[in-house]
């Protein structure tokens, strides 16, 4: 049995209280991973091509107020 279905299963015996609970923490821990992800994509400069264009569509005034 893989580790997921491990966890489906587990998850599954949870009750609504420990359901709520682990969902919270999953929703935190998946906003940090997030995070983490995306600052290591901009010290890596991953995200430099995209900026440097969004910048140059911007100054061509190709952008409009959100």
């Amino acid at each position: 049995m893989s580790k997921i279905e491990e966890l489906e299963r587990e998850i599954k015996k949870l009750n609504r209280e420990e359901l709520a609970n682990f969902c919270e923490w999953f929703r935190k821990f998946d906003s940090e991973e997030w995070d983490r992800q995306i600052e290591k994509d901009v010290l890596t400069g991953k995200l430099d091509k995209i900026a440097e264009k969004s910048v140059a569509d911007h100054r061509a005034g190709r952008s409009k107020k959100l």
